[in-house]
């Protein structure tokens, strides 16, 4: 995996992703070319319309990455990857429709888009055709050694089972540090060079998975690999990558301290992220102000109660704030204040309630709480306090997500559905450390591009 800006992206999403930018380049020069020919205008230098064939080119390609075309799922299978890339070519070219009213000289025109268009769902399909048994094959897999054969180990192999996996598991040492679950290791006491017999496996990496370090270290051993030019990774560190979460399972507070990440040196970052808040929530609260107080006047007319309804949430360094929302349940949902999981085809929610938060427009109020300052568009999901004590009790580190402010969509709400009980907590939470860990200005926008396709398949929502 190769890491840009702290975040991990696999090589052969990255090369893909490349090769598509390029088809994009070659879509738009050709439907350009085509369309003006047919109504015979003279063909100048490409470099007369490089703003129009980029625009074209970023705006698809964002679409692509907002409903999920580098997916797991598209990259296996051509089908799933036809249908999301048929949605991100039309998101794509509706953009460019709205944004040719308001930069013309910057957007082709509108029927040159259509040409466009067309070609990029040939070439990008193409490409996918010619490239997706390589994209999914050993070639872009890193051969990894496993030192240990414990549970830890085997944590491992599952991972590796798992469609997309970017690894291939070469080899297990059994480390004699307690009990072994892998039956197929070798034990390192039959092994009279470890790195010479990591070099003959051509292991690029060795992740160490042991389950008892206390004396167990093999410090020589690592050593000897490492200066061999393989990669060795302690098994947090391995998770962390390939998983985009930190492993609750297997971080230690030393671990937390040492590794890189919390960074302090954030000030132009936070001071840039406060800045996106303030301008964004004013143009969007301009922008949707109607469809909110519609919205309320619904709200009011389909059940009784408030149109909104106002709840105390816990944010930053656990002080407590105002959260304001959509009404979508009944007024005795809860019954004498008493937090309560929301659940799957929740009895209390209401009619249009359901439909409010299946579009999501029952969070909109909150970008009032953004312009304020107490909440950001992207971060952590706020908790009532009720639930932030009683997680505290049955999660280590729960209290850290609470370093940075909180938002209305972040890394674990778009990677795992919406929690009802505290081992969804539990994962959320290892989604939300990971933010917390690597946060950039890049991890924002990708969450906020991501987010699209969180809206258009509500998965879980609730």
């Amino acid at each position: 995996m190769i890491r840009l800006f702290k975040h991990y992206v696999p090589h052969a999403v990255l090369l893909l992703g490349m090769l598509d930018f390029v088809m994009l380049l070659c879509a738009a020069e050709t439907g350009w070319v085509m369309r003006a020919q047919q109504i015979g205008m003279a063909i100048e230098h490409v470099s007369t319309r490089i703003g129009p064939l980029l625009s074209f080119a970023v705006a698809i390609q964002t679409a692509m990455i907002a409903v999920g075309v580098y997916g797991t799922e598209a990259l296996q299978s051509i089908r799933f990857a036809f249908a999301r890339l048929l949605v991100a070519v039309s998101l794509g070219v509706i953009f460019l429709s709205v944004a040719y009213f308001l930069l013309p000289g910057m957007t082709l025109w509108r029927s040159n888009s259509l040409y466009a268009m067309g070609l990029a769902l040939v070439l990008l399909l193409t490409v996918r055709l010619l490239l997706g048994s390589i994209m999914g094959g050993e070639a872009f897999k890193r051969r990894l050694v496993v030192l240990g054969a414990g549970t830890r180990a085997d944590r491992i192999r599952e991972l590796e089972r798992k469609k997309g996996a970017g690894f291939l598991i070469v080899g297990y040492i059994a480390m004699n540090d307690g009990p072994q679950v892998i039956d197929e290791a070798i034990n390192r006491n039959a092994i009279f060079n470890l790195a010479d017999f990591v070099v003959r496996l051509n292991a690029s990496e060795v992740v160490l998975a042991l389950e008892e370090r206390r004396n167990a270290l093999p410090l020589s051993d690592l050593l000897r690999i490492k200066t061999t030019g393989v990669h060795v990774n302690e098994i947090s560190t391995f998770l962390e990558r390939e998983t985009g979460r930190v492993d609750l399972a297997s971080v230690n507070p030393s671990w937390l301290i040492f590794s890189d990440g919390f960074s302090a040196g954030r000030r132009l970052s936070s001071f840039a992220k406060r800045l996106f808040d303030i301008v964004a929530s004013t143009i969007l609260l301009l922008l949707t102000g109607p469809v909110i107080l519609i919205a309320a006047i619904l709200v009011k007319l389909d059940s009784k109660g408030p149109a909104f309804y106002r709840q105390q949430r816990i944010g930053l360094y656990g002080q407590e704030f105002w959260i304001v929302k959509l009404r979508t349940m009944r007024q005795d949902a809860e019954v004498a204040g008493k937090a309560v999981w929301a659940e799957k085809d929740d009895p209390r929610i209401t009619r249009l309630g359901y439909w409010l938060r299946k579009l999501r427009i029952d969070e909109l109020p909150q970008t009032w709480t953004v312009l304020k300052g107490e909440m950001s568009f992207v971060g952590p999901r706020p908790e009532r306090r009720q639930f932030v004590e009683d997680l505290e009790q049955h999660l280590r580190y729960y209290a850290e997500r609470h370093m940075v402010k909180p938002g209305i969509t972040g890394w674990a709400q778009i990677n795992y559905p919406y929690g009802a009980s505290i081992e969804d907590a539990r994962h959320k939470l290892e989604y939300d450390l990971y933010y917390a860990k690597n946060y950039t200005p890049f991890l924002d926008l990708l969450i906020l591009i991501q987010t699209v396709r969180v809206i258009l398949w509500p998965d879980g929502a609730r």
